[in-house]
C-alpha cells in the first residue's frame, strides 16, 4: 500500500560450496576440485584398531553446499561406510545440502530378485544413503537406470557416452567402418544409442550364464566381417564376458577388436585375461583408479571424466540444468 515501507529485497544467494574427498579415489577428487578452482576440504579418515571407521571433518560446513566424492571401488564396504559416516558428519554439522558424488555406484548389479530369497542390495544402499542424510546423488552409468527409482531424493545419472564418442573419433582412424557390439542383451540400448550417433551398424552377443561370473555359450547377432568391432559395456569385473566376446568377434571375421567400458573393476583374473585376449585396447574411464592396473597391462587406456563430474557439480550448485551433459563433453 502507498506510504508503506518498501519490502527489503530477498537475496537468493546459494550457500558456499565445499568439496570433500573420501579415501577411495583421491586422484579423481583432486581433478574435480582443480577443474572447479577449489581446494579440497580438510577431512581426516582413520580406522581404530578394531577396524571401525572414524571421520573428522576439519572445517566448518554450517550452511554450506557440500559435495562428497567417493567411488564404489577397492574395499567397497569400508568405502561405503566411510561415505555414509561423512554424509552424516556434514549433515549434523548443519550443512545446508549434502550431495554424494558416487562415480561408480556400489552394489549396482544387485538390482533385482533374479532368484528366490535374493536381496535387492542396490535398494538397501539407496536407503542407507538417504537415512545417513544425503539430499542428492550424482553418479555415472548406473548398471540399470531404474536404480534411480530406489531413491526418494534426486539422482543425476550422468553418461560416459559423449566422452566415449569423442575417444572413438579421435583414436580409431577407421571408425566410420566399425560395428558397435554389446557383449550382452542388457547393454543393447547403450550400444544402439552410440551406433546411431556415429551412424554405424551395431551387433549383439547373446550369452547364457550357468552361474555368476561364468559364461556358458555365446551367439553373435549381426555382421562384423572385415570391420573394426568396438565392444561397449558399462562395467567389466572378471572380464570373462568381454574376452569370450572378443574371441567370438575375431572368429566372425572382425579385423580389430576394441573394448570401451565405463567402470573397469578388473578383479581376480581380469588383467591376465586381457593380456591374453586379442584386444587392440581396453578403454575405461577413471571412475575407478586404474594406475596400478595399467602397470600390469599395456592395453588399458583411460578416458578422464573428471570434467563431466565437475561440470555436474557446478551446474547443480548454481541451480542450472544438467541435461546438457547427456550429449556433450564440457570443454
Amino acid at each position: 500500500p502507498p506510504g508503506a515501507e518498501p519490502r527489503p529485497k530477498r537475496r537468493n544467494k546459494m550457500p558456499n560450496i565445499k568439496i570433500f574427498s573420501g579415501s577411495s579415489h583421491p586422484d579423481l577428487s583432486q581433478k574435480i576440485a582443480d577443474r572447479l578452482g577449489l581446494e579440497l576440504g580438510k577431512v581426516v579418515t582413520k580406522k581404530f584398531s578394531n577396524q571401525e571407521t572414524c571421520v573428522e571433518i576439519g572445517e566448518s560446513v554450517r550452511g554450506e553446499d557440500v559435495y562428497i566424492v567417493q567411488s564404489g571401488c577397492g574395499e567397497i564396504n569400508d568405502n561405503l561406510m566411510e561415505l555414509l559416516i561423512m554424509i552424516n558428519a556434514c549433515k549434523i554439522a548443519s550443512a545446508s545440502r549434502v550431495t554424494a558424488v558416487i562415480p561408480c555406484f556400489p552394489y549396482a548389479r544387485q538390482d533385482k530378485k533374479d532368484k528366490s530369497r535374493a536381496p535387492i542390495s542396490a535398494k538397501l544402499v539407496a536407503n542407507m544413503l538417504s537415512v545417513s542424510g544425503a539430499d542428492h546423488i550424482i553418479t555415472m552409468d548406473l548398471h540399470a537406470s531404474q536404480i534411480q527409482g530406489f531413491f526418494d531424493i534426486p539422482v543425476d545419472n550422468l553418461y560416459a557416452e559423449p566422452a566415449v564418442l569423442k575417444w572413438i573419433k579421435e583414436n580409431i582412424p577407421e571408425w566410420k567402418n566399425c560395428t558397435i557390439v554389446s557383449p550382452d542383451a542388457g547393454g543393447a540400448k547403450r550400444v544402439t544409442s552410440i551406433a546411431d550417433r556415429l551412424n554405424v551398424d551395431f551387433a549383439l552377443i547373446h550369452k547364457e550364464r550357468k552361474k555368476a561370473n561364468e559364461v556358458d555359450r555365446m551367439v553373435l547377432v549381426g555382421d562384423v566381417r572385415d570391420r573394426v568391432a568396438i565392444l561397449v559395456d558399462d562395467m567389466a569385473d572378471t572380464c570373462g564376458t568381454i574376452c569370450h566376446a572378443a574371441d567370438k568377434l575375431i572368429s566372425a571375421g572382425a579385423t580389430k577388436v576394441y573394448a570401451i567400458l565405463t567402470h573397469g573393476i578388473f578383479s581376480g583374473p581380469a588383467i591376465s585375461r586381457i593380456n591374453n585376449a586379442c584386444f587392440e585396447a581396453v578403454v575405461v574411464t577413471n571412475t575407478i583408479p586404474q594406475e596400478e592396473k595399467m602397470k600390469h597391462c599395456s592395453k588399458i587406456q583411460v578416458i578422464d571424466i573428471s570434467m563431466i563430474l565437475a561440470e555436474a557439480i557446478r551446474r547443480t550448485h548454481n541451480g542450472e540444468s544438467v541435461s546438457y551433459l547427456f550429449s556433450h563433453v564440457p570443454l
